[in-house]
């Protein structure tokens, strides 16, 4: 029997379980997501380019799985079923996910690396496979699902029910973002101990367990509606029939009719049509809506990489450049309440009347000058960032590591350096005009520096005496990744040493050499310099300076007067200054706009669908921001720009000229209750079936005008 809805401040009870169920879903989904480029990075070892290209793939799969999950919900198992069954196909990816990523899984030699790589290759991929089937599958379906559960007249709950369901999403995914990553960092492992992806991949796949259970248990309580049959079949094949009508019959002498589907009207039936009319003119409304996507999604990629060129220290709080993203869910959780609770009622008071695509159009707005703002803080970048050689050009520093002072004389310019000190700007040449270097001292011949410069790198020139001298290639042609800080070591002992900091080694730095590079994030750094030439008398651990963000030093080991290690830092790199607190006006101008246009997107789809199509509208909806993420791939692939803040500046035009496309497009649409019209037609039904039973049958309208 039907079960009475059971309610609770005016909702049904049955959608907490709904929105727990989503909270569920998004923590396991975002806290898998989160580790996942450092999963292919650190553990599969891939590079940075395809790790990258496999993680935006995955997330486009993640979108256009929708519209199988809408397909199956429709015409085969209904949303309740379908929501239970691919839970249980996303369960397993996830657990498979995490089985991929145990390390004893392959490592039969116990000495820390898998033996054989590609089983874990394999079964990520089917993890992934499985995941984004599921993850996509049930979008449609739950939002839609919940909204199922009103009853008419409950339009304000409802619409209150999609900001409370976007709220859990929210939730969802800034704790997981919070969470996942410290428990990567935990050690665990039975034959050799790294870094944690299992228990990081486990506590996702657990909460998506609970996320079925939770949903299981609200069984009872569910509004149920029937699989409607194969809609989304029927919309194409009414559609499909309705164009080829209507080219064969394109000479003048048949009637126009009054909108291109009424050409499918000789075989289907007015409420279809009537219903893929709705349906239509909401899509026609999507098509402007990628545009809006393709901004918002640069928060994961291009708004990590420009906090990695800055400062940080926000007061006492020290972040890193990929915790700026949990500022946009920090944001949402606080604005989706206020918007519904202050700024709506405000704006109604006011007497406007803020309908579902005046609220888009706003949001839409709010995100091209979020893009803006971005561009401003580029450009105050910018002016801080040290200039790297270009094309042909190259970079050379002289650092006298000696004890005397020297004089090396480049093309067009002399420099003159007492004992460890070093020339205090990179001097640039071109390569071809690079012809003569020579090292002298007081009272000793010129001695020319051979070496065959690579052009478009730094590199340093040591020089210790009037004939002794190494050239170095740097190797940083760009600010460290991260927001992390390059540390090198220069050894001016005779015999090599090696150098511990903070965990990371320095293997044999032979006699007057440097290090590579090693990277370290902010904060003091210890470190111990491990040589047989350092006495036992002699301490032999240093502190580094304070890091910040985005710079590099070289660290020289010099000896004192009684022999003993001493610490010359010398700056090559200077750390970022322009504050990470200034990226804040762009997340909160983006956030505002997503908050705005996404809930609203939502419940606008929704509201404007016929009830057997809610979902086919939500994969339509989720299905723009799988294009969004497209247009990010090619236009970051297309426009090679020189500066960064040029590309910023363009995507902010564009969605602006597509914010103004899309006012124009609400300006002539109007709103619809598909309710009313489904009762519309069957009301006239039952009047036809009435007609034919009485005795006496009601003169046809048309009849009567006739008459």
């Amino acid at each position: 029997g039907m079960s009475v809805p059971q309610s609770c401040f005016g909702y049904p009870l049955s959608i907490f379980f709904i929105v727990v169920n989503e909270f569920c879903e998004r923590f396991s989904y975002y806290g898998m997501r989160a580790l996942l480029i450092l999963y292919f990075r650190l553990f599969i070892g891939w590079n940075d380019n395809l790790s990258t290209a496999i993680y935006h793939t995955f997330v486009a799969l993640c979108y256009l799985t929708p519209i199988l999950g809408a397909l199956i919900a429709d015409s085969w198992l209904g949303k309740f079923k379908t929501i239970v069954s691919l839970s249980i196909v996303y369960t397993i990816g996830q657990v498979v996910m995490a089985v991929s990523s145990i390390n004893d899984l392959t490592d039969f030699d116990h000495n820390g690396t898998p033996n054989s790589m590609s089983v874990h290759v394999a079964l990520s991929m089917i993890g992934l496979a499985l995941i984004a089937l599921g993850t996509g599958g049930i979008k449609p379906c739950v939002s839609a699902f919940g909204g199922d559960q009103f009853e008419e007249g409950q339009e304000k709950q409802r619409n209150r029910f999609f900001s409370i369901f976007y709220l859990a999403i929210n939730a969802g995914s800034l704790l997981s973002t919070i969470i996942t990553p410290m428990l990567r960092v935990q050690q665990c492992g039975i034959h050799s101990t790294q870094a944690c992806y299992p228990l990081a991949f486990g506590v996702p796949a657990a909460l998506m367990a609970v996320s079925l259970i939770v949903f299981v248990m609200g069984s009872r309580m569910y509004k149920k509606l029937k699989p409607q049959g194969n809609v989304m079949a029927k919309v194409v094949k009414c559609i499909g029939f309705a164009i080829k009508n209507r080219f064969r019959h394109r000479s003048k002498k048949f009637p126009k009719r009054e909108h291109w589907l009424d050409w499918a009207k000789e075989k289907y039936d007015e409420r279809l049509i009537c219903q893929i009319k709705m349906v239509t003119r909401v899509m026609f409304l999507y098509i402007p809506l990628p545009m809006f996507w393709a901004l918002f999604d640069q928060q994961g990629s291009r708004w990590t990489l420009q906090a990695t060129t800055m400062n940080g220290q926000i007061g006492l709080l020290k972040i890193q450049p990929d915790q700026m993203q949990t500022v946009n869910a920090i944001l949402i959780v606080i604005m989706v309440p206020i918007m519904d609770a202050v700024v709506y009622p405000l704006i109604a008071k006011c007497g406007l009347n803020f309908t579902s695509l005046r609220k888009m159009t706003v949001g839409m707005f709010l995100a091209s000058m979020a893009f803006v703002a971005a561009a401003i803080v580029q450009v105050e970048i910018d002016k801080t960032l040290p200039v790297f050689p270009k094309g042909n050009e190259v970079q050379v520093k002289v650092l006298n590591i000696g004890n005397n002072s020297m004089s090396v004389s480049f093309p067009g310019t002399t420099v003159t350096l007492d004992q460890m000190s070093q020339t205090h700007e990179f001097l640039t040449f071109d390569v071809n005009k690079l012809t003569s270097i020579n090292i002298s001292s007081a009272g000793s011949p010129a001695t020319p520096v051979t070496y065959n410069f690579e052009q478009g790198h730094r590199h340093t020139l040591l020089v210790w005496g009037p004939s002794h001298y190494r050239v170095v290639k740097d190797g940083l042609n760009q600010k460290p990744e991260k927001g992390e800080n390059g540390v090198r070591f220069v050894n001016t002992f005779d015999e090599s040493f090696n150098v511990t900091m903070d965990g990371k080694v320095y293997i044999d730095v032979t006699s007057h050499n440097a290090s590579a590079y090693q990277f370290f994030p902010s904060g003091a750094k210890s470190f111990i310099v491990h040589s047989p030439e350092i006495s036992p008398q002699c301490k032999n651990n240093f502190t580094s300076s304070s890091l910040e963000f985005g710079s590099a030093f070289t660290y020289v080991i010099t000896r004192k007067e009684d022999s003993c290690p001493d610490l010359k830092i010398f700056e090559d790199i200077s750390p970022n200054t322009i504050n990470m607190a200034l990226q804040i006006p762009q997340y909160f101008l983006i956030t505002c706009g997503e908050v705005v246009f996404s809930v609203t997107g939502l419940e606008f789809s929704y509201s404007q669908a016929p009830s057997n199509m809610k979902s086919v509208l939500q994969a339509g909806w989720l299905l723009t921001v799988a294009v969004g993420n497209i247009i990010v791939l090619i236009v970051a692939g297309a426009g090679q720009f020189s500066e960064q803040w040029a590309e910023y500046v363009l995507f902010a035009g564009l969605l602006l000229a597509v914010c103004i496309i899309f006012a124009i497009m609400a300006r002539f649409y109007t709103y619809i209750n598909p309710a009313e019209v489904e009762a519309q037609f069957d009301m006239d039904e039952k009047k036809k079936y009435l007609g034919k039973d009485s005795l006496y049958p009601k003169l046809d309208t048309d009849v009567q005008t006739q008459m």
